[in-house]
């Protein structure tokens, strides 16, 4: 026969079940919450801009003189559509070669402060005999994945940055940087011209007058009458 004593030692567990059931879902909740800490201690930020590069074209009747005057037309209200601006890259597709087409693209290009490239990138489809392909590459900058606000542990055990570190000032910078490739290489100069370039600046502040130079005016201490 089975004493009070026995019969609630076995029991016991069954009537503490809900307990623990309870304390295990808070340990789980607590875990779950240690996977949104901030893990990267590095002084970088995760999220760096990404450059891609589109390529944009448009093919135009070429003749032996080179293009017509409706499809220089035709050429100058593409460019003006595209909103042509410093960072584009122009480069002509041209199987014949003449350099009176590359002149009369040249010509137009230039108005937006832009030279043509000299080898044009491989696009899509055929150029069709008797035109030439005007190829325009244009390059942006975005930083993806931000804002990233998956760091929404209030522990910070590993000393890490948050998510979210670096998203506004290198998302500022993608978006205002001119030359989106400037990111990838810099910008290239000539040593003839960067130098004196930036001494410019000293070169005026240092030769510029004083204000104080100069004898001191004479004055007097007594007022007319």
């Amino acid at each position: 026969m089975m004493t009070n004593r026995q019969s609630r030692a076995r029991f016991a567990p069954a009537r503490f079940a809900p307990a623990r059931a309870a304390i295990a879902l808070a340990l789980v909740a607590t875990l779950g919450a240690c996977g949104g800490a901030p893990a990267n201690r590095t002084p970088y930020s995760i999220h760096q801009p990404v450059v891609e590069h589109s390529q944009y074209t448009l093919d135009v009747s070429a003749g032996p003189n080179g293009l017509s005057a409706g499809e220089v037309e035709h050429l100058s209200g593409w460019f003006e559509a595209m909103h042509l601006h410093y960072g584009d890259r122009i480069s002509v597709d041209d199987p014949l070669g003449n350099p009176a087409t590359r002149e009369a693209v040249q010509a137009l290009a230039s108005r937006y402060g832009l030279l043509v490239g000299n080898e044009a990138p491989v696009t899509a489809g055929y150029v069709n005999g008797g035109t030439v392909r005007v190829i325009v590459t244009r390059a942006t900058a975005s930083v993806p994945h931000c804002p990233d606000w998956s760091d929404n542990s209030d522990s910070n055990l590993r000393n890490g940055n948050h998510s979210n570190y670096g998203c506004a000032i290198n998302s500022n910078l993608a978006a205002m940087i001119a030359n989106p490739d400037d990111l990838l290489h810099g910008a290239s100069g000539s040593t003839q011209t960067t130098a004196p370039t930036s001494d410019r600046a000293i070169q005026v502040y240092s030769a510029k007058t004083p204000t104080g130079a100069g004898d001191l005016k004479a004055t007097s201490s007594k007022s007319g009458g």
